[in-house]
């Protein structure tokens, strides 16, 4: 079970991914295409074309660490964004449905209090 220290930030790379990367090839992407250090922290989510692999790369301390998923049926439902992004950030709660095979975009989230610097 993946389980990291909150809050982080996390990048979502809304271009499929030659899952072929590994360590080197995801942290540049990381820099180049999402212009984001892995060594500030966050956490870089990339999928392939097919949407039915996923490979996570975040900063571990005192390492690059890589996890990956691929799925036997389904694929991962990416958010719906514009034509332009590069990256969409999501929030913890976020990567956890999408990792668990639920649309982001039927999901609706109650009000909830806000603190401005968020």
């Amino acid at each position: 079970m993946l389980s990291l220290a909150l809050p982080v930030d996390i990048y979502l790379c809304v271009q499929p991914t030659d899952m072929r990367k590994s360590f080197d090839g995801l942290w540049a992407l990381a820099i180049e295409h999402l212009g984001q250090d892995p060594l500030r922290g966050g956490l870089f989510v990339f999928i392939n074309k097919r949407r039915d692999r996923m490979k996570l790369l975040y900063w571990d301390a005192d390492g690059i660490a890589v996890w990956a998923k691929r799925l036997e049926a389904g694929t991962f439902q990416t958010p719906c964004v514009d034509g332009q992004s590069r990256s969409v950030t999501l929030s913890a709660t976020e990567l956890t449905l999408l990792l668990r095979g639920i649309d982001l975009a039927s999901v609706r989230q109650r009000k909830r209090y806000r603190h401005q610097g968020e």
